[in-house]
């Protein structure tokens, strides 16, 4: 699997992952000039989620969180503020909001369970 068909796995799989867990996905891939959300989330609190997906195979890179800087942070908080205030086409000003890492570590070779590590209400 090449890198961008293991970020497509990691972000369906993440999109049945929250959906296990009660949450509605509202966007997947969710654009604007000033970058992408990889999911929007609808949780199961009520709060409006802005989730960045890391997926890699295996930690010779260090682990997929570690991949998320401060700098895309600010972004993806930016990002999500835009689409609360009415830029997704509906108005989610006075929902709670937050933006969650999941992190993912997808088994090489034979296989084997993937590991989750779901980080929630990241700051920058």
């Amino acid at each position: 699997m090449d890198a961008k068909e293991l970020g497509r796995a990691g972000e369906d799989f993440a999109a049945a992952w929250f959906q296990e867990r009660e949450g509605v996905i509202l966007e997947r891939n969710w654009r604007t000039r000033q970058g992408e959300l990889d999911l929007l989330v609808l949780d199961a609190d009520g709060s409006l989620v802005a989730v960045e997906v890391k997926t890699r195979s295996g930690d010779g890179f260090g682990h997929p969180a570690e991949s998320v800087s401060r700098d895309k942070l600010m972004r993806l908080h930016r990002l999500l503020r835009a689409y609360a205030d009415g830029e997704g086409g509906c108005e989610w000003s006075f929902t709670p909001r937050r933006v969650d890492v999941l992190a993912l570590v997808w088994p090489s070779g034979a296989g084997g369970p993937i590991s989750v590590e779901h980080y929630r209400g990241v700051s920058a």
